[in-house]
């Protein structure tokens, strides 16, 4: 069955939040090491201060993945600072449907709101070790860029991140 994609609404971050909980759980394909509420999810992806867009793809009325965008930090400090008209995707999709074409239907609703908005690029910011969402961004027309070297996780390991970049 092919899935359904929509804007995500305050009433999707529990179930955003669990899915981005399972792929947290399972390790190594996200940057996010602590796990999300319905509250975080709502202002981190679904209406974060310099939010663009955020869509849901759901199966059966279950959310199986979401996308997310929004503009880069103006106030940025750290390594990795992007100019003021680019934006930040974040993408996540349950295990179980990645290859399955959700992806490549939320970047198609993504890429349109990014249009919208002016933006000229998007990064997209991987962890070095996140094969599968490295292939996943090339795939999407995505470029190298830059790389953030030895960003330590919680537990002191260093992982580079592999900036890449979509021109708009």
């Amino acid at each position: 069955m092919t899935p359904v994609f929509r804007p995500a609404i305050p009433a999707d971050a529990l179930a955003m939040a669990d899915t981005l909980n399972r792929i947290i759980a399972a390790g190594g394909t996200t940057a996010h090491q602590s796990s999300f509420d319905a509250q975080r999810m709502l202002g981190h992806y679904i209406a974060p201060p310099l939010g663009i867009s955020c869509f849901v793809a759901l199966q059966d009325g279950a959310v199986i993945g979401f996308q997310a965008l929004e503009r880069a930090d103006p106030d940025w400090q750290g390594e990795g600072k992007l100019p003021d008209d680019w934006a930040v995707i974040a993408t996540f999709v349950d295990e179980g449907r990645r290859g399955s074409g959700v992806g490549r239907g939320l970047f198609a609703l993504t890429l349109a709101a990014a249009r919208a908005a002016d933006v000229v690029a998007i990064d997209a910011t991987i962890r070095a070790d996140n094969a599968l969402g490295l292939a996943y961004y090339s795939r999407m027309g995505f470029a190298d860029h830059a790389v953030i070297k030895d960003v330590p996780l919680r537990d002191g390991t260093k992982i580079d991140r592999v900036q890449k970049v979509f021109t708009i």
